[in-house]
């Protein structure tokens, strides 16, 4: 009986450890979920105040950035060209030049491209003291004649060719009545020479019957013989006449442009706008000195820029070759050491150390 109760006994205290055992196992459970729940809590907070930080920041970036707009490379500032100073006018060969900065005209006035005009052509007046009209000639009947005959070609093709012409036909009686085969075949260097020998008769025709056989010396009358424009009137006025007038050919519109003395494009334009710069006395020869300087040094394709006396007051400084050494070796006619265009040439221009042109074959 003592055994049976004792047993129970410790039954029952081994249920009651059992049992206290497992409220603490159950207890301790639940602390650690808890203690997950809190710790899962905690950790999405931190993550959602992190996210928020970030947000922040990124529309913070986002807001400067809009604000600040971005640099933008800029191009490497371009070297000023550098303009040789004045060169010797000498007619055998331009000295090596020294360098300056140009002073483009940019805002230029009015007065101030005056001024920058006329001095280009004194400074032309002394580099070509012996400029002429590049045509042979010994009266205005020949004057005219090679004008009309000089288009596109050269003076130096006109002058080679007409000593056959005038020796043949001396005035313009005999050639408003020669046989234009005879004289197409005297022209025929020149080019054109079909559409030329109609000119110079038309014209010859034309001085004969409406002008007594003389050239008239009024512009209006010059321009309505055959194939005599401004151009040519200009010409013949100036240098047959002594009547100023500037004569705006390809060398002459190329140079002014250049020079930024008129931007039009029409020779009468060009002609009105060039001669407003100047007083009237100055035309002729300054249509000497700027169709010279285009011949000789301030070229179409490739201008002697290295070897230009003006160059510190030309807006076009280096379109061409700046170098002087290799700027000398493109100088034409006499500045390059060569014969000039004209067979019989004035004596101020052989005395100056020009060379006359050879005839027509010869060389």
């Amino acid at each position: 009986m003592e055994k049976s109760a004792a047993s129970k006994k410790t039954a029952a205290n081994a249920s009651r450890k059992s049992d206290a055992k497992k409220s603490a196992v159950k207890k301790t459970a639940a602390k650690e979920t808890e203690a997950k729940k809190t710790a899962a809590k905690e950790t999405a907070a931190a993550r959602k105040t992190a996210a928020g930080k970030t947000a922040g920041q990124t529309g913070a970036k986002s807001a400067a950035a809009k604000q600040v707009p971005p640099l933008k490379r800029q191009a490497p500032a371009k070297k000023p060209a550098v303009a040789p100073k004045k060169a010797t006018a000498a007619v055998k060969g331009v000295a090596p030049a020294k360098t300056v900065a140009p002073k483009p005209p940019r805002g230029e006035s009015r007065t101030a491209l005056v001024r920058r005009a006329r001095r280009i052509n004194r400074e032309l007046a002394e580099v070509y003291p012996y400029a002429h009209p590049e045509l042979d000639f010994e009266n205005p009947f020949q004057l005219v004649v090679a004008t009309v005959l000089s288009a596109q070609t050269t003076d130096l093709r006109v002058n080679q060719t007409t000593p056959a012409l005038f020796a043949k036909y001396p005035t313009p009686e005999d050639l408003a009545a020669a046989v234009p085969e005879e004289v197409e075949e005297i022209l025929r260097p020149t080019g054109f020479f079909r559409a030329k020998t109609k000119s110079v008769i038309g014209l010859s025709k034309a001085l004969t019957e409406d002008f007594g056989g003389e050239v008239p010396g009024r512009l209006e009358d010059l321009v309505k013989l055959p194939g005599v424009g401004r151009k040519t009137a200009f010409v013949v006025l100036g240098n047959a006449f002594g009547r100023p007038g500037i004569t705006v050919d390809t060398h002459f519109q190329r140079l002014v442009r250049r020079w930024r003395w008129t931007e039009e494009t029409d020779p009468d334009k060009i002609e009105a706008a060039v001669g407003a710069l100047f007083p009237k006395s100055d035309w002729t020869d300054l249509s000497h000195h700027v169709i010279w300087h285009g011949r000789r040094i301030c070229h179409a394709r490739k201008p002697a820029c290295g070897a230009c006396p003006i160059a510190p007051l030309c807006p076009a400084y280096g379109e061409g070759e700046t170098d002087p050494e290799k700027a000398k070796k493109l100088l034409k006619y006499e500045k390059g050491g060569f014969p000039g265009q004209r067979l019989k040439p004035p004596q101020a221009y052989l005395d100056a150390g020009g060379k006359p042109a050879p005839p027509l074959g010869a060389g």
